[in-house]
């Protein structure tokens, strides 16, 4: 049972219940409010895309990771728009480079924790036919959104998709970003060769790009 069915269970009591059994209630719902934010700390939110059922062809590995087989890849949905600064963007103008999409919000703490791991790796691969590319999502306007990519310092372009438009393009059964943050490698072909839904080190980040970049 989710922590949210539980804390609703604790305030269907009925009435009339003796004064030990109301602590009781409120330690319960102490120990559910913890639980949540230990959760809340996991991972922002789910990015409310379809679900992961039917023929996947991914494997999950260490440090999940999800992978697909260079032969077995689909190609990533339209994914163009404005971006956070006021510009267009078309992640297909990118083919015949390895991408890597992150999908982040201002508001959101792992993505905070994350965003400097993002700043050194596309440094460190930005003359070996790396691209990397930001999704904002879930920021009601643009001025958050670069205010932390100010303070971070990221100078990869992030496109603007406040409501989760551009997530929801990915298939069901697909590596399709279904939390915040999450990241999806492409491959030169513009296909989805591999996916994390929680935030990165340098290290693990490393561990999606670098099989894909040594690809012929």
């Amino acid at each position: 049972m989710s922590v949210a069915s539980r804390v609703s269970l604790l305030l269907d009591r009925p009435p009339n219940r003796p004064r030990g059994h109301v602590r009781s209630r409120r330690a319960a719902l102490f120990t559910a409010a913890v639980a949540a934010s230990a959760l809340a700390l996991t991972a922002c939110t789910s990015g409310g895309t379809s679900g992961g059922s039917g023929d996947t062809n991914f494997v999950t590995g260490d440090g999940g990771i999800a992978t697909v087989a260079q032969g077995k890849r689909i190609a990533a949905p339209d994914l163009s728009g404005p971006t956070i600064d006021g510009k267009q963007l078309d992640v297909a103008d990118y083919k015949g480079k390895i991408v890597v999409i992150n999908i982040w919000g201002s508001w959101c703490g792992p993505c905070r924790l994350e965003a400097k791991n993002f700043v050194a790796v596309s440094a460190a691969l930005k003359d070996q036919g790396v691209q990397f590319v930001g999704i904002n999502t879930r920021d009601t306007e643009t001025r958050p959104a670069v205010a932390f990519e100010k303070q971070y310092g990221v100078t990869f372009p992030s496109l603007y998709d406040p409501t989760g438009k551009l997530m929801l393009r990915f298939k069901k059964g697909t590596l399709n970003p279904k939390a915040i943050p999450s990241t999806i490698v492409l491959d030169r072909e513009g296909k989805i060769a591999a996916r994390a839904l929680l935030a990165l080190s340098e290290d693990n980040l490393r561990k999606m790009i670098d099989p894909v970049l040594a690809e012929k």
